[in-house]
């Protein structure tokens, strides 16, 4: 028996149905068909699968029925066919049973090539059997068509049965299902997904689903702040980056390199961005541990750049009397984020923006620091929960962040990194 099973829409016009059949010559059909309307009591269009005797007007316009059920007039006997009653006008009750009658058939005839054909049946009904074959990539969809003298029909004896490409269709809704996750800054599960859809050489939306994987395994790279990493992945695809994301490559380029003044205050913009795409995702302990070494970084590079020392090992002879910090155990003085920011307060050499700020903030941030030390990724056993992150973005928002934004006009970065891209442009 020919392996192919045949699912088709019926409506009111059996003559698309046997085109349909003819056009396959399908092993099995499965007949997607109307019982009888209980209000009004009108037939379904099941009469025309099971229907006895004489049950097909052979005309639209004829008096009466000439024509047997459409399995009796393409010879085939009730072996080689079943009908399956569907809501007319329900789609979440018409697409659930076909798609549970194709689960069955899948089982009942293992190997077997599905063709659905949807010319047939309500409009409803046509939709369910479209959106089946755009969720299953194994079944085949066509349509029954021909020339068209007016807006109602197709001329007879023209109809023909062709195949719907819908190969753009399911690779594009394919994609959603991983692009989704750039909502959530979810780029290497996108990147895994994306990798994993199959796609012909020739197909016309191959270059959208290459940068699509390029971007979003770049896009990963850089939120793990392989900045280096994720420029060489996308480097490939610069001139389709450029147009959709025109700040992505120069600000890559930027935090990729290791000799420019710029970059440190990019980093440290960057590693604010990447504390609230922790938030976004529910990990306020990750984000507060990357607002601590903010705050700690910040205060380091404006001492290497005002005092030129570093916190790592810090002279004893310019420590301010204020500032008591013990010679360690290899005999250097090395600063933390507290006395580092002591010593931008009491420095003459830090007078400026820094100093002025944490002149005003000492008290609040000692209190919000006071939230990451007792968390479990610092000092302490309790998660941090979303109300202390919340206080702690709100702190930095409207406080340390417009200084890091002066500070880094001060250093000569006009361009200021934004949040990575929570949509694929196509």
């Amino acid at each position: 028996m020919n392996n192919v099973i045949l699912l088709c829409t019926v409506g009111g016009s059996h003559e698309p149905v046997c085109r349909a059949i003819e056009s396959v010559s399908p092993g099995y059909i499965c007949f997607f068909c109307t019982a009888e309307d209980p209000r009004s009591g009108k037939p379904g269009s099941d009469v025309h699968v099971i229907g006895k005797g004489n049950v097909i007007k052979a005309k639209f316009g004829d008096s009466a029925p000439t024509l047997p059920n459409i399995p009796a007039q393409m010879g085939y006997d009730e072996s080689r066919y079943e009908p399956c009653r569907v809501p007319a006008d329900d789609l979440d009750g018409a697409f659930l049973a076909m798609r549970a009658a194709v689960a069955a058939l899948a089982e009942r005839f293992p190997g077997a090539r599905f063709v659905a054909d949807y010319t047939g049946g309500t409009k409803t009904m046509t939709a369910a059997m479209v959106c089946l074959a755009l969720e299953q990539d194994d079944i085949d969809l066509q349509l029954v068509t021909g020339a068209r003298a007016d807006l109602k029909q197709v001329v007879d004896g023209t109809e023909r049965a062709m195949t719907a490409s819908v190969v753009r269709l399911r690779l594009d809704r394919a994609m959603a299902l991983y692009l989704g996750g750039w909502r959530r800054f979810a780029y290497r599960e996108a990147a895994q997904g994306l990798k994993n859809i199959p796609i012909t050489v020739n197909s016309p939306d191959r270059a959208k689903l290459e940068l699509a994987q390029a971007l979003s395994g770049a896009l990963a790279l850089w939120d793990d702040f392989d900045h280096a990493g994720a420029l060489d992945s996308i480097r490939p695809y610069a001139g389709q980056v450029a147009p959709r994301y025109p700040a992505m490559l120069p600000m890559l380029e930027l935090l990729a390199q290791q000799d420019s003044s710029r970059r440190e205050p990019a980093c440290l913009l960057d590693l604010w961005w990447n504390a609230e795409r922790r938030a976004a995702r529910g990990r306020y302990d990750d984000a507060a541990a990357r607002v601590y070494r903010l705050l700690e970084w910040t205060a380091q590079w404006q001492i290497r750049r005002r005092l030129e020392v570093e916190t790592a090992n810090f002279p004893a002879e310019r420590l301010p009397g204020t500032v008591a910090v013990r010679v360690d155990a290899d005999g250097k003085i090395r600063l933390g984020l507290w006395h580092a920011w002591q010593v931008v307060k009491a420095d003459p050499g830090m007078a400026g923006l820094a100093q002025t700020f944490i002149g005003q903030q000492e008290s609040k941030l000692k209190d919000l620091l006071a939230i990451r030390n007792e968390s479990i990724l610092a000092h302490g056993f309790q998660p941090i929960a979303a109300t202390d992150w919340r206080r702690m973005q709100h702190w930095a928002e409207k406080h340390f962040l417009p200084l890091l934004r002066k500070l880094a006009l001060e250093a000569d970065l006009k361009e200021l990194p934004e949040q990575l891209p929570t949509q694929f442009s196509a």
